[in-house]
C-alpha cells in the first residue's frame, strides 16, 4: 500500500544548469472558506497578480505567491513532445494511488505527510547526510514536530520521515527528509528552507527534502482546501524510474537511467480534458478539476502514480477509495516551457 523507498543519487553541487523547457542530463466536515486576497506589489508583466490560495491553516501565510509555478494553470498548454514516451515507461495500465489517508493501525499516524505550524519556535542544529546541498541553518524541530509515519515509526513503516514545518511568525518553510531525533540531537538526510512569500528556487543541482529539489508543502493535497471546494495548485507525485535529468522548476535529478524517453524530475502531467469526472463524488471532483487545471509534478522516485496529501485524521476511507479509480492512461505530459519567466525563478507566466 505504501510507496517504495526513495532515492537519492545526489548530483555534485554546481555541475549542472537547467535549460528552459528541456531536460539537462546529469551525472468531510466543511472548513473555512479561502481568505480574501490582500494587496500585493505589481508582478512582472504577463504574470498573475491576485492571490489564489487560502491561508495555510493556523497562519496568515499562503503556499507561495500567486504567480508561483505551483499555481500555474496548465490546462491550455501543448502536449509535451515526449508525452507518449514518458507515459510508456510509467506503468500506464495502473490507476492513481492516493498516498495518504487512514493507516488502520499499520503505523502510529495516518498515511501522508503532516504539516507542523509553529510561531517563533526555538531552532536547533541539524546534522545532514547531504550537507553540501542542504541549508545549514537551525530548524524549528522539537518533540512536538509531526514526522511522516510518526515520531516512533521506522523508515520501513513510516516512509521517508519528512518533516514539514511552517513558522507562522515569519512565513518560512522548513523541510527535512529522513528526519530523526537521537540522544537529543537532530539528524536528517537533507534539509531546505524557503520563504513562502518568494519565488526563489534552490541553486541548480541542489536537492531539497525532495529528490527534485522542490518544496513539498505546495504539492500536498490538504483537507482544508478539498473541504472548501477548491484546490489551486499542482499535486506532487512519484514514479519508479526516472531519467538522470530535470526540467524547470526542478533543480535536481535522482534518476537511474540516462534515457530521455523516461521522465525527468519536474515533468508536469495533467488529467486530459476529455476525462469524464461526473461519475465521481463531489469531493473527488474537486481534486480531479485540480488535476485538469494544475496537474501533477514529478517530484520524487517511488511507486508509479502515487500522489501525496497531508496526514490528517479527517480523510475518510470513502474519499480515498473514490480517488483510486483514476486511470494513469487518462494523463498526458505538458510542455511547460512557455511558463518560464526565468530559469532561476519559480515565477510562472500567466497565459
Amino acid at each position: 500500500m505504501r510507496r517504495g523507498s526513495r532515492r537519492v543519487a545526489a548530483a555534485a553541487a554546481g555541475v549542472a544548469v537547467a535549460l528552459i523547457g528541456a531536460a539537462v542530463a546529469l551525472p468531510a466536515s466543511a472548513m473555512p472558506a479561502p481568505t480574501p486576497p490582500t494587496p500585493t506589489a505589481p508582478p512582472p508583466r504577463g504574470v498573475s497578480s491576485a492571490p489564489t490560495s487560502a491561508y495555510l491553516p493556523g497562519t496568515t501565510c499562503r503556499a507561495f505567491p500567486a504567480d508561483n509555478v505551483w499555481h500555474a494553470d496548465v490546462s491550455t498548454l501543448p502536449v509535451n513532445a515526449r508525452s507518449a514516451q514518458w507515459m510508456a515507461h510509467m506503468s500506464p495500465s495502473r490507476s492513481l494511488h492516493p498516498d495518504f489517508g487512514p493507516s488502520f493501525g499499520a503505523q502510529p499516524a495516518p498515511y501522508g505527510i503532516p504539516i507542523t505550524v509553529v510561531r517563533g519556535a526555538t531552532r536547533v542544529p541539524v546534522s545532514f547526510g547531504y550537507p553540501s546541498e542542504s541549508d545549514r541553518v537551525r530548524y524549528p524541530l522539537s518533540t512536538s514536530t509531526k514526522l511522516e509515519g510518526g515520531m516512533s515509526a521506522t523508515s520501513s513503516v513510516g516512509g521517508d520521515r519528512h518533516a514539514i514545518v511552517v513558522d507562522a511568525a515569519t512565513c518560512q518553510l522548513f523541510e527535512t527528509w529522513d528526519t530523526r531525533l537521537r540522544s537529543s540531537r537532530w539528524y536528517a538526510g537533507s534539509g531546505a528552507v524557503w520563504s513562502l512569500t518568494s519565488d526563489a528556487l534552490r541553486p541548480a543541482g541542489w536537492t531539497s527534502a525532495d529528490a527534485a529539489g522542490l518544496p513539498i508543502l505546495p504539492g500536498l493535497l490538504r483537507y482544508d482546501e478539498v473541504a472548501a471546494g477548491r484546490v489551486d495548485h499542482a499535486i506532487r507525485f512519484t514514479t519508479n524510474v526516472t531519467d538522470r535529468a530535470y526540467v524547470w522548476p526542478a533543480r535536481h535529478q535522482a534518476g537511474s537511467v540516462s534515457d530521455a524517453t523516461y521522465p525527468p524530475m519536474g515533468a508536469r502531467f495533467r488529467l486530459k480534458a476529455s476525462f469524464d469526472i461526473s461519475r465521481f463524488p463531489a469531493s473527488a471532483q474537486v481534486v480531479l478539476r485540480a488535476m485538469k487545471n494544475y496537474g501533477l509534478i514529478l517530484a520524487d522516485n517511488g511507486s508509479p502514480w502515487f500522489f501525496q496529501g497531508t496526514a490528517d485524521t479527517r480523510w475518510t476511507s470513502a474519499f480515498i477509495d473514490s480517488l483510486r479509480g483514476i486511470p494513469a492512461s487518462a494523463f498526458e505530459a505538458v510542455d511547460s516551457s512557455r511558463l518560464v519567466v526565468s530559469s532561476s525563478s519559480g515565477a510562472a507566466r500567466r497565459l
